[in-house]
């Protein structure tokens, strides 16, 4: 069977709108992308933000007749946008199969690796964190979490406690954990990335007295055990600028501090606001995105 794969560029406003359109003339599913390679940041859980120009793009059967859909496009789309509609023809395959063929295992620094879950680690003898593609955030592909990621690989994490603020997938807290942290503890704000964060833990068989997650309003689930050694926050650079008064207070004087998830203009106002309480070190800095690290001041 073959297939046909229709393009056009939009506006959010009319994104969902056009979404339905497709699938109502056929289309077996609709992917909306980036049109312009813009960064894009959910700041409430739950909500699902657009970029200012979406390509939306539905795959059809190829005995589907699109013309009088294309009509129909032209006359709904928006009239400052390409008015190019694309039409490509798709041969048949296996769609799992090319899905996870984009997934490959990553290696993070000397001894740490991701891989998913239906691929072998090419080191058996390296920590190997067993991650597949999900809906919360952070697989390693993208350049704050791996250069969390080459951090964690370079520290003795023997009897540390470390907190992952903000841990999505909860891949950092796996990795804190695998390479040796006592106890980890992960807090995010929505209950998906919690969800994602207990499945990931369950496939590295770490149990909850090692890595605990919770939303915000139970964090933290242990409170004796903090201040803890090292702190991790792969977040926006707004909420890191708002929990720095939280955050001096969860790290032990001589602890550490990594702060990621920062765009490069953004890193002079972070790092004048955490000085009050950290030793903050040089900015680093990889495909428009900045880490930010620090050791707690005892006083």
């Amino acid at each position: 069977m073959a297939w046909r794969l229709l393009w056009l560029q939009t506006r959010p406003a009319q994104a969902e709108e056009l979404e339905q359109l497709l699938l109502d003339h056929g289309a077996l599913s609709v992917t909306l992308d980036d049109a312009e390679d813009q960064q894009l940041f959910q700041i409430e859980p739950g909500a699902t933000p657009l970029w200012d120009r979406v390509r939306l793009s539905g795959m059809f059967d190829d005995s589907v007749d699109l013309k009088g859909l294309v009509a129909l496009l032209y006359e709904r789309q928006s009239k400052d946008l390409d008015p190019a509609i694309e039409i490509q023809s798709l041969a048949d395959q296996d769609w799992e199969k090319s899905w996870m063929d984009r997934f490959h295992p990553m290696q993070f620094g000397k001894r740490l690796w991701i891989c998913p879950s239906w691929s072998s680690p090419p080191e058996p003898g390296a920590v190997n964190i067993m991650l597949d593609p999900g809906l919360a955030f952070g697989t390693g592909t993208h350049p704050t979490t791996a250069m969390c990621l080459e951090w964690l690989d370079r520290q003795n994490l023997e009897g540390k406690l470390v907190v992952d603020y903000g841990c999505g997938s909860g891949v950092l807290a796996i990795a804190a954990a695998l390479l040796g942290a006592k106890c980890v503890l992960g807090v995010d704000n929505d209950p998906q990335a919690i969800t994602a964060s207990e499945a990931n833990r369950n496939m590295n068989q770490l149990d909850e007295s090692r890595l605990a997650v919770c939303l915000p309003e139970n964090f933290p689930p242990q409170p004796s055990l903090l201040p803890g050694d090292i702190l991790l926050a792969n977040i926006l650079a707004g909420p890191l600028e708002e929990l720095a008064p939280a955050f001096a207070k969860l790290v032990v004087p001589g602890g550490d501090l990594v702060l990621s998830g920062i765009l490069p203009e953004q890193a002079p106002s972070l790092l004048d606001c955490y000085q009050r309480w950290f030793q903050m070190s040089a900015p680093l800095e990889r495909d428009g995105w900045t880490r930010l690290c620090g050791t707690r001041r005892y006083s």
